[in-house]
């Protein structure tokens, strides 16, 4: 691979949601503070959204290894379970010991998760489960975490739930069987895309992660053009990056120019070239007009008209 050709000690845009190599972008930023400030409240649902790429299991991670000693936190990446299943994954998560009988009755379930958050209350622990793709959750399992939920002191709640999904989560949430459930939404945030500006800092960033040292290796019109086919989503920015770095180490080149992000760009079957084209429709006809604005000045000029 590139490392030794870069002068690199890792793959520095691997597509792994490593914390290692977080970004504070003012999006993934905000998200993380209205997590913390919502988990340390107490109360109710947390609830982050975003389109496929833009690291929403990152951020998840991220949580997780931000909260101290006094949390209990359980994850459950895959959540296409059903109700019963969905409460031994959060038994096993908890290190709740479980009798043989007990995995053949959601009621023996609830009773032994109840008993434990009970002890982790006593022990002023605060449970806070994760929830990752929560899109692909059955509606069933969905009102199983919400009754789950509903265990409290007279104090505060015995554990905190944070889903993470994808935008079509909110038309789950709307079916009525579950409005309970989205009305104990208490904290909500819609990750955004990295801004144009943003992209140069996360490419430097990694690459400086990643054990770099020398000076810059993309290019601003390799940014541009990376700007332009990935939209700011992170995973397709990694994607586009390391196939380009690829190219240019083939090359032979110490630099990542356009030509390899156009390269990249070709190769890879998720980035719409069109859509990136500045010769599409899009911008074709605004280039054309202006071109002919200006031939039109000079012509008056020459002319003599004014």
């Amino acid at each position: 691979m590139y490392l030794k050709h870069f002068g690199l000690a890792e793959l520095p845009f691997s597509i792994t949601p490593d914390t290692s190599f977080y970004f504070a972008s003012s999006s993934y930023q905000n998200a993380l503070n209205t997590l913390i400030f919502a988990i340390n409240t107490g109360e109710g649902f947390i609830k982050i959204t975003g389109e496929v790429g833009t690291g929403k299991t990152l951020l998840c991670r991220k949580l997780m290894s931000s909260l101290d000693d006094s949390f209990k936190v359980a994850y459950i990446p895959n959540p296409y379970l059903e109700p019963q299943s969905l409460l031994l994954a959060l038994a096993e998560e908890l290190d709740v010991t479980l009798l043989p009988e007990a995995q053949t009755t959601q009621h023996i379930l609830l009773n032994a998760l109840t008993h434990a958050l009970l002890d982790f209350a006593r022990n002023n622990m605060k449970v806070v489960i994760c929830l990752d793709e929560v899109q692909a959750m059955p509606i069933e399992t969905l009102e199983a975490l919400r009754l789950l939920s509903n265990l409290e002191t007279e104090k505060r709640k015995l554990l905190q739930v944070v889903i993470f999904g994808q935008p079509e989560l909110e038309d789950k949430l709307n079916h009525p069987s579950i409005r309970q459930l989205k009305q104990r939404i208490t904290f909500d945030y819609q990750l955004d895309q990295l801004s144009r500006d943003e992209l140069s800092y996360y490419i430097n960033h990694r690459l400086i992660i990643a054990g770099y040292k020398g000076s810059r290796i993309f290019t601003p019109a390799a940014l541009y053009w990376l700007y332009r086919y990935s939209k700011g989503v992170p995973r397709l920015v990694n994607i586009l990056a390391n196939k380009a770095m690829l190219a240019s180490y083939g090359k032979g080149k110490h630099q990542v120019s356009y030509r390899e992000i156009l390269a990249a760009a070709r190769d890879t079957k998720s980035v719409n070239i069109k859509a990136g084209n500045l010769w599409s429709g899009k911008f074709l006809l605004p280039l054309i007009l202006c071109v002919s604005a200006l031939f039109w000045v000079i012509y008056v000029n020459n002319a003599g008209f004014y």
